[in-house]
């Protein structure tokens, strides 16, 4: 029998392409729009890789007698991570609509289509009648959640597997997948010689491509990776950093140093220090065999090919799904993959990101106090305000739901008055716990705190210095007013009616805030007390360095006193 004929749309660096090749697939043409990922794909793959827009691409100009069509239209308009899930769906729904067309032309015997969970909800509502995709309902089109860490690939990575194939056949490659962890692929690119652990493929370390560690994170790169993982204002925690023993979580196609999608882990050395994954690394969680090679022209154009790319590993398993193939007749991917060698010439080498040496002056600075924040969003924050001569350092509270979200100010007034309503003996308990944070604020260089921050000049206080004083700060406040739960909801009602009056009745969130009183009480008091500190600060060494300039040209009085 022949080899199934098959083609690849939206084709990227060739994963579907890859896999479907090593299952025995026969493919016969991809078509792509950006040109690096076609070259990857030629020279890994060996075959037609048509640099197109796929919208224009002509019926007649796709070959004949395809039995299989597979692909990945973008999923920039459907993702969540872009712009909060606020994408185009009417364009990105253009392009799976040229892809069901051309499956609709070529009427090929199986056909499959990859994208992001949130499409198959999308598509199951456009092929109703009367949808977007009404047209297409005769292709028998079903929609598929997987985790292709299931399947043996050391990456939890959620996907829609559309098309009119057999899911059975597919559920039953799990039973026989072999769980991956990171800490495998770690390893193993570690040691000398290489050992592909999911290809079996074996390489002298010297071969080894794409495999340059980045500089170890900065303390204040720590710092920020770790807050974003593990007390983020919204989403739910992660660990940080990220465990060794289980698979990884999802590869992002773009990423910095200092992102909550980076993946962390331990440095090898110095001792206690953290980096990010190298490039070979993220290829080898993705899938992808330790010989194939990425042919972009800079580190940033190599991260959007592997985290952009379907995992050859998981499509290897589809070729044989798409073929009819039940598992007991699947080759091992590593004996599937013995004749795989390196495509000449290599790539070069592409240098990987290195620690920003400064910032922009307007730099924000906005992160959560740990002991002073409840899921949803519930929290009380350090953050800067950039926008006036004098960079304005305060805390902010913000309550409510994401879809109504409150907040309310911290100010002397409010200080006054929730000095006037606390009872003697609450007041008792947490004044000496806030003369703490004063007195550290009076010492600070609150001045200099955002030329620091910014690296762009020296500096006394470090911000993160301030964030970690007012949460053990916090934590001693929530620990003095437990005691007075009742007493505390009161003063929190107050402080809402000041700000909001009338209106406080229709506050969202406001139960909440009742149930966790003695932490939303131990905000308002420091922010209310801090506030007013932070703010005299800052205008203290505004006044010190307008008299050190009239100081210093005294004919100038009166310009330097109009600053």
């Amino acid at each position: 029998m022949r080899k199934l004929r098959a083609i690849d749309l939206y084709s990227g660096v060739g994963g579907w392409s890859l896999g479907l090749r090593l299952a025995g697939i026969d493919v016969i043409a991809s078509y792509e729009y950006w040109g690096p990922a076609n070259e990857t794909n030629f020279k890994n793959n060996s075959h037609q890789a048509q640099t197109v827009d796929i919208r224009r691409l002509s019926f007649e100009d796709l070959p004949t007698d395809i039995d299989v069509v597979v692909g990945s239209p973008p999923c920039t308009q459907f993702s969540f991570s872009n712009r909060g899930g606020g994408g185009d769906i009417a364009d990105g729904l253009e392009d799976i609509k040229r892809f069901l067309a051309i499956v609709d032309h070529l009427k090929p015997r199986v056909w499959a289509m990859e994208n992001v969970p949130r499409v198959a909800k999308i598509i199951e509502a456009e092929l109703e009648e009367g949808g977007k995709l009404d047209a297409f309902r005769h292709l028998g089109c079903v929609t598929h959640i997987v985790d292709m860490a299931e399947y043996g690939l050391p990456q939890r990575r959620r996907r829609c597997i559309a098309g009119n194939f057999d899911i059975d056949l597919l559920e039953d490659y799990r039973a026989a997948a072999q769980p991956r962890t990171l800490g495998e692929i770690v390893a193993a690119l570690s040691s000398d010689p290489i050992v592909d652990p999911l290809f079996g493929l074996s390489i002298p370390r010297s071969d080894l491509t794409d495999h340059v560690a980045e500089d170890a994170l900065s303390e204040e790169e720590v710092r920020i990776n770790c807050a974003n993982k593990t007390t983020h204002t919204v989403y739910n925690a992660m660990p940080f950093p990220d465990p060794l023993d289980r698979s990884v979580r999802t590869i992002t196609a773009t990423c910095t140093r200092v992102s909550r999608e980076s993946i962390v882990i331990q440095a090898a050395e110095p001792e206690g220090a953290f980096r990010r994954l190298t490039l070979r690394e993220r290829a080898s969680l993705q899938g992808f065999p330790v010989t194939f090679q990425f042919y972009g022209a800079n580190y940033g154009q190599k991260l959007r090919m592997i985290g952009n790319a379907v995992p050859p590993a998981f499509s290897y398993l589809m070729g044989h799904v798409l073929q009819g193939h039940c598992s007991r007749a699947v080759p091992s991917l590593s004996m599937a993959a013995q004749g795989l060698t390196r495509p000449k010439p290599l790539p070069l080498e592409t240098p990987p990101d290195r620690v920003g040496a400064s910032y922009p002056a307007s730099r924000t600075f906005k992160f959560a106090i740990p002991s002073l924040q409840l899921k949803s969003g519930v929290r009380f924050e350090i953050c800067n305000d950039t926008s006036r001569p004098v960079v304005e350092w305060r805390l902010a509270f913000f309550f409510g739901t994401s879809k109504a979200i409150k907040s309310l100010r911290l100010d002397a007034a409010l200080a006054k008055c929730l000095s006037a309503q606390m009872p003697e003996a609450l007041a008792i308990a947490v004044e000496p716990i806030l003369s703490k944070a004063c007195s550290f604020i009076a010492k600070a260089d609150i001045a200099n705190m955002q030329a620091l921050w910014a690296h762009r000049g020296p500096g006394g206080t470090r911000a993160f210095m301030l964030l970690d004083m007012l949460d053990e700060v916090g934590t001693a406040l929530v620990e003095a007013i437990s005691a007075h739960q009742g007493q505390a909801c009161k003063l929190i009602d107050f402080a809402l009616v000041a700000e909001y009056g009338d209106a406080t009745s229709g506050l969202p969130g406001v139960a909440k805030l009742h149930r966790n009183a003695a932490l939303i009480l131990s905000g308002l008091l420091l922010g209310s007390v801090v506030n007013p500190l932070l703010a005299d600060r800052g205008r203290a060494a505004v006044r010190t360095k307008r008299d050190a300039m009239c100081a210093l040209r005294p004919g100038e009085l009166a310009f330097s006193s109009s600053i």
